[in-house]
């Protein structure tokens, strides 16, 4: 398990342990979910962690909030060096399988729709078109995996997944217009999951690796739209969630809460759901109810990883780790 002190890594390696599995993890920064202290890039760490294992859950990168904080080229040690010192030393050990936790942010440019178009509808089908170092490097990181899978056999699943992180919007306007728990409620809707569905989504790709051989799944909350929703959404998203969800607005009136006006991407997980006969159980609907019952809409592992934060001191609206 690589990244192991971070919000993911954390709450697979707690799913593990709970089921009776031994996990190495690894990770920069010591914690109590983290076994060996040291860098992915290095492959005398990696070689030793991967003694007598069967599996890889690679979870470390850096991430979007680090792109105005680090140098390009650390971009491009930890998420393309290193996923790739992993991926040929796991098909050295001849391990089972290989996990990468991969981004919905590889899409970037393909996530916004031309003014006036219809919210664009995201499948694995769409082209990546990156948008920063972030997402260059991560989509970098996808091809490494297919063309280590097809040159050495190695079984390796990517995971998109969409937003999980529990820290608030990066953009001061959405900050400013919008609770933060509304914003969060909202993007159930297109473009958020839960990291419980997360770990689950991880753990039935590494079950089934083997079998699968390689393929790439998008990881996000089932969404209620259709594409006949699309033209609806980019001009008029309050009046769409009206209709699909009749007790959207009193709740959210009794909460002082808005609907974003338009939205303009929907991620589509069918592919995943019938792939790795992945069950998210986190939607929309299921955050609504628990709104009008006064209930946490967090998972209760999401509520026991909390928040961490991406960077040593305060840097934007980020948390401190």
């Amino acid at each position: 398990m690589t990244g192991s002190a971070g919000h993911l890594g954390e709450a697979l390696v707690r799913v593990l342990r709970s089921q009776g599995r031994e996990v190495v993890g690894l990770d920069l920064l010591d914690s109590p979910f983290t076994t060996v202290v040291g860098p992915v890039s290095d492959r005398d760490v990696v070689r030793r962690c991967l003694a007598e294992v069967d599996g890889v859950l690679h979870v470390a990168t850096l991430h979007k909030p680090h792109v105005g904080s680090h140098e390009r080229q650390a971009f491009v040690d930890t998420n393309v060096t290193g996923t790739l010192a992993l991926l040929e030393e796991a098909a050295a050990a001849g391990v089972s399988g290989f996990v990468f936790t991969s981004t919905t942010s590889v899409f970037g440019r393909a996530l916004t729709p031309l003014p006036g178009d219809p919210a664009a509808w995201i499948t694995e089908d769409v082209a990546p078109l990156p948008r920063n170092i972030y997402g260059v490097t991560k989509a970098a990181a996808e091809d490494l995996c297919e063309i280590i899978s097809r040159d050495h056999g190695l079984p390796v699943v990517v995971l998109r997944v969409s937003r999980f992180f529990p820290e608030v919007d990066d953009r001061d306007k959405i900050r400013a217009a919008y609770p933060d728990a509304n914003v969060k409620a909202n993007e159930y809707l297109y473009r958020r999951v839960d990291i419980a569905d997360v770990v689950d989504a991880g753990l039935l790709a590494m079950a089934q690796a083997p079998a699968i051989g390689f393929a790439k799944y998008i990881i996000s909350a089932t969404t209620p739209f259709t594409p006949g929703d699309l033209a609806g959404l980019s001009q008029d998203a309050p009046g769409v969630v009206r209709r699909l969800f009749p007790d959207q607005e009193a709740e959210y009136a009794r909460r002082g809460w808005a609907m974003f006006p338009t939205i303009d991407r929907v991620y589509v997980n069918e592919r995943a759901r019938t792939g790795l006969g992945w069950r998210p159980r986190y939607d929309f609907r299921y955050v609504l109810d628990q709104l009008k019952a006064g209930q946490d809409v967090r998972s209760p592992l999401a509520r026991a990883v909390g928040a961490k934060g991406y960077h040593a001191v305060p840097t934007g609206p980020y948390t401190v780790r």
